[in-house]
């Protein structure tokens, strides 16, 4: 589901992985400064994650409260895959590669990555 969700979707969905169940007004007033967007934009993005299955809503008198049906773990665990999927063909290695030649990889990502790599040689033998 990670691959269907367009980018306007995705600002909806993280306003909403910082604070649910919320109402649109709150997920507007979370989004506007960075989007610009209007409150009916919010809802119209809110009603297309709904029906995509990634958020659910739940009657509060006249209006609606949003949670997401989606974790963010989940999400990006998704993404990240169908990533390496569609421009890597499945395979990490050649992402890291391409991270390390755009210069976008700190000391401290190193640092971590050489950790990661450490810890999983250990657990697969």
């Amino acid at each position: 589901m990670a691959d269907k969700i367009t980018d306007a979707e995705f600002e909806v969905l993280d306003a909403l992985w910082r604070g649910a169940p919320a109402p649109a007004s709150d997920i507007f007033a979370r989004v506007r400064k960075k989007t610009g967007w209007s409150a009916q934009t919010v809802k119209t993005l809110l009603a297309r994650l709904v029906d995509k299955g990634a958020v659910a809503h739940t009657p509060d008198g006249r209006r609606y409260l949003y949670r997401p049906l989606l974790s963010k773990d989940d999400f990006t665990r998704a993404a990240a895959s169908a990533i390496v999927d569609r421009l890597f063909g499945g395979r990490a290695a050649p992402l890291v590669a391409n991270l390390v030649d755009s210069g976008k990889l700190t000391r401290r990502d190193i640092g971590e990555l050489d950790a990661l790599l450490t810890e999983l040689k250990h657990d697969r033998n």
